[in-house]
């Protein structure tokens, strides 16, 4: 077997940072750690890729293994590389971020390593460098709701205004003008509205709506102005 000479022993993981939406708030799920050192402590779904492994099946692999989710959609976002990252050796991670729908998932989140869904502004401290890894995934996930309206596949099949406003403003971080936010959204044509009502959150109710999937792949652009002023957010 050949090998380059003068060359030395660099381990690649990866970490799958999994945020979800529960219909109102945006959380960010988290491990307890089970390697020396710092086991115990608050982790991402992270591990080490095997020889035999793309990027791509070691993070599905590891997530299966630490939380129990399967099928989720995942999309790599960055490489974590500082030479001191890791205390115990010289480690890369190759990042993947994914939203996911927490009610439709949470019959397969298993109770192993103890997963925990944390709001995105009270999350407990995080072993090594994954808060800065969280920090850059919402950043990225800023992005890409900003220029193709991601956060769509992630609602129910049926969703209120205010549910989706809910999203937006948690994936952002900040109000938008209810008034505003709806008009922009009805303006699209691109939702179709339902008989049924959303009776839990007040009295009076909120319609429920779907996507018109007949439309929605020809004209998606013209749901890109819900976030106003998108620049200032990243």
């Amino acid at each position: 077997m050949h090998g380059y000479p003068g060359q030395h022993r660099i381990l690649v993981a990866v970490d799958c940072i999994i945020f979800g939406f529960d219909g109102w708030n945006i959380k960010l799920l988290l491990v307890e750690r089970s390697l020396k050192p710092e086991s115990g402590k608050w982790s991402l779904m992270g591990g080490f890729i095997n020889p035999s492994e793309s990027p791509e099946d070691a993070a599905n692999r590891v997530l299966e293994e630490r939380t129990g989710l399967k099928n989720v959609y995942m999309e790599q976002f960055r490489v974590f590389g500082k030479p001191d990252r890791d205390p115990v050796e010289r480690t890369l991670s190759v990042a993947y971020f994914a939203l996911i729908d927490i009610q439709q998932y949470e019959t397969q989140i298993t109770t192993e390593n103890h997963p925990v869904w944390y709001l995105l502004d009270e999350m407990p401290e995080m072993v090594f460098d994954h808060a800065e890894m969280v920090k850059l995934a919402k950043k990225q996930l800023r992005y890409k709701a900003a220029l193709h309206p991601i956060l769509f596949q992630l609602l129910p099949e049926r969703f209120t205004i205010p549910q989706l406003q809910a999203l937006y403003e948690g994936v952002y971080q900040t109000q938008f003008d209810d008034r505003n936010f709806s008009r922009k959204l009805l303006s699209t044509g691109l939702l179709v509205k339902l008989a049924e009502k959303d009776k839990q959150s007040s009295k009076k109710g909120a319609f429920y709506y779907r996507l018109d999937q007949s439309n929605y792949e020809k004209n998606f652009e013209k749901f890109l102005n819900l976030v106003p002023n998108p620049d200032k957010f990243f």
